[in-house]
């Protein structure tokens, strides 16, 4: 099964300068808990964002650039390869825009984990349009901002319809 995980703006916005816009330690904590043990796949500037392969995770980068090299990652040049490298197993993309939008396009992703931050951002990068006629929505879980976290938020799963 392949997921792709996001946290998107009202806006869809991603980020900006190639860091996260906002902080949200619930969407941070729900974050690691879902991808632990399990592979991440993710262009080279979000991996370069991070700075380090995530601990309990397995980190694919993927690049075009033939020589990139990462100690303690694997490197594929598109996605396809990328969830080839992660076996059978459960893989989870985790950006960026380009690479969300690549993999949406591509028809290999089964699940989104999306979470939505309610209120609008400026940003540079934005996540695809969800497309309702393709995924459906199966679960929500709606927050109110807190002393932890500034923005009201909700966590959101989609299946891709069957045709």
């Amino acid at each position: 099964m392949i997921t792709i995980i996001a946290a998107i703006a009202k806006n869809n916005a991603l980020g900006k300068d190639n860091d996260l816009i906002w902080h949200l330690p619930a969407d941070l904590k729900r974050f690691k808990k879902t991808t632990s043990g399990y592979h991440i796949l993710m262009g080279r500037n979000t991996f370069e964002s991070i700075g380090k392969p995530l601990p309990n995770r397995t980190s694919v980068i993927i690049t075009r650039n033939n020589n990139y090299y990462k100690e303690g990652c694997l490197i594929a040049n598109s996605i396809k390869e990328a969830i080839e490298l992660a076996g059978e197993k459960n893989a989870f993309i985790i950006g960026g825009a380009q690479i969300y939008k690549q993999a949406l396009e591509s028809n290999l992703v089964d699940v989104l984990d999306i979470t939505i931050v309610h209120k609008e951002f400026e940003a540079d990068v934005f996540f695809p349009k969800i497309d309702s006629s393709i995924w459906e929505e199966i679960s929500r879980e709606d927050f109110i901002a807190d002393e932890k976290n500034k923005y009201d938020y909700s966590f959101v799963s989609y299946k891709k319809k069957t045709i």
